[in-house]
């Protein structure tokens, strides 16, 4: 008997400690370290790579910071250009696969170098890409407005060699004034084989496959839109059900109103959040890493802002104005915008 009620007790006791919830952080400022500031630089394009910040500007160039992840930046003022310093275009999205760089202009002529090696070209007048990812070592997409009845989507299952444009035949049908935002790369956002792509403007919805491009299917969302400058301007997913979009109307940055949407279910359904409250008009948002998808950070030219609830509540952390952001872990960050490239660090 003594044995069975010790038994019970132990079982009491770890399923309580099993059920106890993580310990919730509440950031309340945020560090901003200037690593490279020029008056010229206009970057939204930037991620983190082998140790590496790596920034896609709008003047064709890309820069790499020098030293890796054991020194964690701590000299990361030193920049080094590549070789490709003189491609004549505006980047506004970078992604890597293997050793190899990839950027993507906006506008027509479509061009998207692999290590400044041009290996796709669309002379299309309606031309115009904005976001790009890889799937794997193999595998990548990449997706931009229109130029037929459905948002461009090219693919390459050569890793990077050649890119295949899909055909509307395989896509869904786009609204009127449909498009996409080049605001900050995260158009785009993957989980294993799970891709959700956001639409902006006069219609603002979500695509999705879950196979790697190869099917699709398209969900509505509560989102603002009806006007070329409303939607979604950026995407992340934490896991392949919970996932956060923000925008809402660039030329009314200090509006509130059904800007910020989340979803549980795989992006099937989307609720708004914080209506009316928190962020106006941001072109970023990203989950901070190994939060239990509470955590987000939303940054824009109106400044950053910090959310510990899956963005049901926000606080405005800095005035300082940014384009894109990405996290090196989950208190340090990287952030790109006009005239500087900084150092983030968020602090309790």
């Amino acid at each position: 008997m003594r044995i069975l009620l010790f038994c019970l007790l132990l079982f009491a006791f770890c399923s309580c400690k099993s059920e106890e919830p993580l310990k919730s952080r509440n950031f309340s400022k945020v560090e901003i370290e200037t690593l490279l500031q020029d008056s010229l630089l206009n970057v939204r394009a930037l991620e983190i790579n082998e140790g590496r910040v790596v920034a896609a500007t709008s003047n064709g160039k890309i820069l790499r910071s020098i030293l890796s992840y054991i020194s964690d930046f701590e000299e990361g003022n030193y920049w080094s250009f590549t070789e490709d310093t003189l491609i004549p275009s505006n980047f506004r999205s970078i992604a890597f696969q293997g050793d190899y760089t990839f950027t993507l202009s906006i506008g027509s002529p479509a061009k998207l170098f692999q290590d400044g090696r041009l290996v796709y070209y669309e002379n299309n007048k309606k031309a115009f890409y904005d976001s790009m990812d890889f799937w794997n070592d193999q595998e990548g997409i990449a997706i931009g407005d229109p130029t037929d009845d459905c948002m461009s989507i090219i693919i390459t299952r050569d890793g990077g060699e050649t890119w295949t444009k899909l055909s509307c035949d395989d896509l869904p049908k786009a609204k009127e004034g449909e498009a996409a935002f080049a605001a900050s790369d995260t158009n785009i956002a993957i989980v294993g084989d799970h891709t959700w792509v956001a639409t902006g403007g006069k219609a603002s919805r979500i695509l999705y496959s879950p196979d790697k491009g190869e099917t699709w299917e398209v969900f509505e969302t509560p989102i603002i839109q009806g006007k070329e400058t409303t939607g979604m301007y950026s995407l992340d997913f934490y896991d392949e059900n919970n996932g956060f979009a923000i925008g809402g109307d660039y030329t009314k940055p200090n509006d509130t109103l059904n800007n910020k949407i989340k979803t549980t279910d795989g992006g099937k359904t989307w609720q708004v959040v914080a209506n009316g409250k928190g962020p106006g008009y941001r072109s970023c948002v990203q989950y901070i890493p190994n939060s239990n998808a509470k955590e987000l950070v939303a940054i824009g030219f109106k400044g950053i802002d910090y959310s510990n609830d899956s963005g049901y509540t926000w606080t405005h952390l800095s005035d300082e104005g940014f384009y894109t952001i990405r996290f090196l872990n989950d208190s340090t960050a990287y952030a790109a915008g006009k005239g500087r490239i900084s150092k983030l660090t968020f602090r309790e």
